[in-house]
């Protein structure tokens, strides 16, 4: 008789783990223990689901990248025993973490799907229901006994995206993120609908989790008007190692002389400086117009098409791994974990 497919449920905290207290109406976590009781249409999957809360749960607007050392580590010390996880996790900060953790599991080849709602599971008319129940089955999917999604993703409204290509965009409906600049992993409808062609092959080595994150990262989001001072200020900051520079467009920035000289003189200090568009798609193309030629001159890093979100997390893992500058550099502009699209 073959084995169970066992799955490993993570609840970090956010809405989707929130259910109303009958007595007082106040929204309070959800208990997994009596996830059954709750939800008898689990066991319809016959699969192995186990669960696991953090504690104390931590909603995601207070994430920290210690945060994602411990979620590193919990799958990392459970990936033998489970043939996919679910991580659920509160939506404003997903991307962020997802992102992270696709850098931190390096020969991932299981399923690690991040999942979340709009809505409380114990509401209504809640999304997380839907979400939850698809994101299981995905993360148990196999074909000839190989996993089907072998990598970070997040499933939000019918959609399964590559985790550090997605962003968050909208607050209020279910279709809460988007992945600008890649395609979708799967569909789901009556049918879940994988798309085989854009989803990363296993590659059966072992895995290995980075821990060691660098957090002196920032982002400086350029616009109209932006004075001098609080460039300076940015670029000041003691300690600083990379920065992630929001440009308009396809990489575009000022030309005042004041902000080309400011991030001159940084960047001549050893500071790492990633061009990466505002735009939600589009690539960054250093040179493409006049207002970009300056930053290739003066070593501004082009981030082709990678996400905000995704870069902070690539920088945090590149620079706390003890590369060199150079290679960090060269790093920078390849695609490690399926991140950007450099061609």
């Amino acid at each position: 008789m073959e084995d169970k497919t066992a799955i490993l449920v993570i609840y970090t905290g956010g809405t989707i783990g929130m259910i109303k207290d009958p007595q007082s109406g106040a929204l309070k976590p959800f208990n997994f223990d009596n996830i059954y009781d709750q939800m008898p249409i689990l066991k319809s999957f016959q699969y192995q689901i186990d669960f696991l809360s953090f504690d104390p749960l931590i909603d995601s607007s207070n994430m920290k990248p210690s945060f994602w050392i411990r979620l590193a580590e919990l799958i990392g010390s459970n990936y033998e025993r489970y043939d996919g996880f679910v991580v659920l996790h509160g939506s404003d900060t997903m991307a962020y973490t997802a992102s992270a953790i696709s850098f931190m599991l390096e020969n991932l080849n299981k399923p690690v799907v991040f999942t979340g709602s709009q809505l409380p599971m114990g509401v209504i008319r809640t999304d997380g229901r839907e979400n939850f129940l698809a994101a299981i089955e995905i993360a148990a999917a196999k074909d000839e006994s190989m996993p089907m999604v072998p990598e970070v993703c997040i499933f939000f409204e019918n959609q399964l995206m590559r985790a550090n290509r997605t962003t968050k965009f909208n607050a209020e409906h279910f279709n809460a993120f988007v992945s600008g600049n890649y395609p979708l992993l799967a569909e789901v409808g009556v049918h879940i609908r994988y798309h085989r062609q854009y989803i990363m092959k296993p590659n059966f080595k072992k895995l290995k989790i980075h821990t060691s994150l660098d957090f002196n990262v920032t982002i400086l989001k350029l616009f109209p008007g932006i004075s001098e001072n609080v460039v300076r200020a940015t670029l000041g900051i003691p300690g600083l190692k990379a920065l992630i520079l929001e440009t308009f467009g396809s990489g575009n920035a000022p030309t005042d002389a004041w902000f080309i000289r400011s991030l001159e003189e940084a960047i001549d200090k050893g500071l790492i400086v990633y061009n990466v568009t505002q735009c939600k798609s589009g690539s960054v193309e250093i040179g493409k117009y006049e207002t970009s030629l300056d930053l290739g001159r003066i070593g501004v890093i082009g981030g082709y098409d990678i996400t905000t979100e995704s870069a902070l997390a690539k920088l945090m893992y590149l620079i706390g791994e003890g590369y060199s500058h150079d290679k960090v550099v060269e790093l920078l502009q390849a695609s490690i974990r399926g991140e950007m699209t450099t061609a």
